[in-house]
């Protein structure tokens, strides 16, 4: 049998040395920001996502391992413990393939099986188990029955011992690995999806009408209509089944399991497995699917969420800047803070613009004041209720009064979250929740990335169904989201808080307050070295974290770059070399890119981390964020109300799904761009063309007031967009975003955003039985540019006719809610 790291060599396609080397760094405390930056001699250079794969893959097969001692162990103590046997269950790599061989001699609760074997009707399961033979000769099953009759173990009729008989057998056949394994796999790639409105919602409406009679491919179900199926079933709106074809299901288990050639013991064999099947199988299996189906929607989920979150803390910082900080309000006023570079708040304010002129003339007299006293050069404005108001009464000012400050509209997702939390009442302890509240919105257009790392990443509101799936993994993903981003850019030592200082790799909560606490006692961090002398700051600590922690003005240039400071002697043989100081590397970095690296190769800094030397000397500390770049929304544009199809606006991508982008145009309800309209290519995924916090221009297709939907498209104004040039497709028939009888495949309507609905489809055939008719009968979805199978359907030409459409008339449709 393979070791545990030659398996995982092999499932990941890693050397044998990569996976062993890393497998050691992580035992002894290595995180994988620290691996994966300055281990990379030792793993080959696996990167973070490499990583956190083989640490979540060894994880798993350990609880595999230790899950098969202890089934070996039970088997064993019941003496039914076989060298196949030990053999099946240590070549197990799945737990679901293991609980499989287990079951038969898993402890049991008191079942029909036990009741028959109780009063004695076990032999006479064994008879009738011989006799399922082909060259078994013929018998008669009443007469043997008979002899089992009797009144003290409670057999009073021969039907009731061919029934305890025919208990005893379902039994053993319903524990059979490799048939359950067999109808595992038949109901995963043959079975469908069906959900339906329960009776009593059937007369009205719902906001699951796209699922009121929905069918769908199991294997191809898209996850986001996973979500929905569940959460509509959990919400007791929805039934949700698998369909399947019953009479295909009961040939396989005649054809596996019944090989007399007596009719009479054929007859008996059908009665019981098909109760074996409907009994002991169909409900448990059936369950699996959906779990399987179920893990694989959370992973995509929780994969977008990750994807946005990390696009929304990696976004463009405005700089450490004075800047104000507004959270906007009609009747109780528009909450102002001055923070100064650093995030210190200044002073605060309320200011009441929109409850007359008088007081709209006495809150511009005093923003103009503030401004000025503090040499403001940001302004952030929350973009929740009266934001746009407000950002246009700002604008007023800023231009009148000849202020020299940007003035940009920031998300305020998150930030009650924030204002009401023990950190920002343990920072502002005699302020208003609405005065933190502000604070947040102007710190996050300074700095993002150390705002909202305060925040739970759930409260940010990037997530597609993110109360629905795995916490416990939801929770894990995005905390290593969070640490992943932090440790990139780096941290400045001096002016973080605890809250970022304890995503750094290597730190704890209880060492970055000790961090900030020695700051406050002793004033700022010269050197790296001086960690060292923090309290509960070990050498192990330091090997993990000094290289993600920054020094500006330190007695070390070198303290302010991401070079390790193990690695400084080798920086000042360099610099040895090159006649330059280490004050002036950076004025000299084309030298250090010419010198020969091998020549500095020691044990311990091979070439790879050389190379990542020479780079960071080249702009040393320099940031790797994109350049600040921020949405000027459309004057006049304020609410729904105000927008018309064929408007080009400019707008910031707020979420980005599966199935398309959600756009804030700074009207208070996101537009979506479906997935169709972001480019005039095939787009497979929305990620490949946009991200969380981007900036792009779109032109609205349709607006509608009462669903409080927006449909835009980037075609007009993103001809080059990101997704990859492919050939298109033939047209063909599309599965895989799910079917419903009479219609095609609805959108999806998370967060309440514009999701549109589809076009009838002529209602599809009876049926024989209950499988489903076989692709392209009438009841497939041609919309284009889905996901699953759909990701292969041409898009259709915008004059071509569908089914008595255009594609216009389909996008008002949709919109339209018909």
């Amino acid at each position: 049998m393979l070791s545990l790291p030659t398996l995982l060599a092999q499932e990941l396609s890693l050397q044998q040395s990569q996976v062993d080397n890393a497998l050691k760094l992580h035992a002894e405390g290595g995180t994988v920001p620290f691996i994966a930056r300055y281990r990379k001699e030792a793993t080959g250079e696996m990167d973070e996502v490499q990583l956190r794969n083989l640490f979540d893959r060894h994880a798993y097969l350990t609880e595999l391992a230790e899950r098969k001692q202890t089934v070996l162990k039970s088997i064993e103590e019941q003496g039914k413990l076989t060298p196949e046997l030990r053999q099946k269950v240590e070549a197990c790599l799945q737990k679901t393939e293991l609980e499989d061989l287990y079951l038969p001699y898993k402890p049991k609760k008191r079942t029909r099986a036990t009741v028959a074997r109780e009063k004695g009707l076990e032999p006479l399961a064994e008879f009738i188990k011989a006799l399922n033979a082909p060259e078994a000769a013929a018998a008669d099953l009443f007469a043997e029955a008979g002899k089992y009759l009797s009144e003290e173990k409670g057999v009073s009729s021969v039907e009731e011992a061919l029934r305890g008989a025919s208990d005893i057998l379902a039994e053993g056949v319903s524990e059979q690995a490799e048939l359950r394994a067999h109808l595992r796999t038949y109901f995963a790639e043959e079975g469908w999806f069906v959900s339906r409105v329960k009776d009593e919602f059937a007369e009205g409406t719902t906001k699951y009408e796209m699922y009121r009679d929905y069918r769908s491919r199991v294997q191809d179900i898209p996850p986001h209509n996973m979500l929905a199926l569940r959460r509509g079933e959990r919400e007791g709106v929805l039934t949700f089944d698998v369909e399947f074809d019953e009479a295909k299901v009961q040939a396989y288990l005649e054809g596996q399991a019944s090989h007399a050639s007596a009719e009479t013991v054929r007859g008996f064999y059908r009665d019981m497995l098909k109760d074996a099947f409907e009994r002991l199988m169909q409900h448990s299996l059936m369950g699996e699917v959906r779990l399987e189906k179920r893990k694989a929607a959370d992973e995509a989920s929780i994969k977008t969420f990750e994807i946005n979150l990390r696009n929304l803390l990696l976004a463009s910082p405005a700089g450490m800047r004075p800047t104000l900080g507004v959270d906007p309000g009609f009747r109780t006023g528009c909450k102002v803070v001055a923070l100064d570079g650093t995030g210190k708040l200044l002073e605060n304010m309320t200011l009441y613009p929109h409850t007359g002129d008088a007081r709209r003339r006495e809150a511009a007299d005093m923003l103009k004041t503030l401004a000025e006293r503090h040499g403001i050069e940001l302004i952030a404005i929350g973009n929740g209720t009266g934001g746009r108001e407000t950002d246009q009464f700002v604008k007023e000012v800023v231009a009148e009064a000849k202020i020299k400050a940007t003035t940009v509209m920031v998300s305020e997702s998150g930030a009650s979250v924030y204002s009401a939390s023990p950190v920002a009442g343990e920072e502002f302890p005699d302020k208003d929740v609405t005065v933190r509240g502000a604070v947040s919105i102007g710190r996050r257009l300074q700095d993002p990335l150390a705002e909202l790392v305060k925040i739970d990443p759930k409260a940010i509101g990037v997530g597609q169904y993110q109360h629905d799936v795995d916490q416990s993994l939801l929770a894990k993903k995005l905390g290593e989201t969070v640490e992943s981003c932090v440790n990139y850019v780096g941290v400045d030592l001096n002016t973080a808080s605890e809250q970022l200082l304890k995503h750094v790799s290597g730190l704890t909560s209880t060492q970055a307050k000790e961090i900030v606490k020695r700051r406050n006692e002793k004033g700022p961090f010269n050197s790296r070295r001086e960690l060292l002398d923090v309290a509960k700051f070990g050498p192990k600590a330091f090997e993990q974290a000094a290289g993600f922690l920054r020094i500006r003005g330190g007695e070390n240039p070198l303290d302010s770059t991401a070079v390790h400071p193990e690695s400084y002697p080798v920086v000042e043989r360099m610099a040895t070399d090159l006649d330059v100081s280490l004050e002036d590397i950076a004025k000299h970095a084309d030298r250090f890119a010419k010198l020969e690296l091998k020549q500095y190769v020691t044990e311990a800094v091979g070439e790879p981390t050389l190379r990542d030397i020479v780079s960071e000397l080249q702009k040393p500390g320099r940031d790797p964020r994109a350049e600040f770049k921020y949405a000027e929304f459309k004057k006049g544009v304020n609410a729904l109300a105000d927008l018309e199809a064929g408007m080009v606006l400019e707008g910031v991508v707020t979420n980005v799904a599966e199935f398309g982008a959600f756009v804030d145009l700074g009207v208070h309800q996101d537009g979506l761009v479906h997935v169709s309209q972001m480019a005039n290519r095939f787009v497979k995924d929305p990620k490949e063309v946009v991200k969380a916090g981007q900036v792009v221009k779109v032109e609205v297709l349709d607006v509608n007031s009462d669903l409080k939907r927006i449909s835009l498209s980037m075609k007009s104004q993103l001809p080059d967009a990101g997704a990859e040039s492919r050939p298109r497709p033939p047209r063909q028939r599309s599965r895989g975003e799910g079917e419903r009888r009479g219609e095609g495949t609805p959108r999806p309507q998370p967060q309440n955003r514009a999701t549109g609905r589809r076009r009838p489809q002529p209602q599809r055939s009876a049926v024989q039985d209950r499988r489903p008719k076989a692709q392209g009968q009438g009841e497939r979805d041609n919309r284009s540019n889905q996901q699953g199978r759909e990701e292969r359907v041409a898009r259709p030409k915008p004059v071509e006719k569908t089914g008595g459409f255009t594609l216009q008339e389909l996008a008002n449709k949709f919109n339209q809610g018909g």
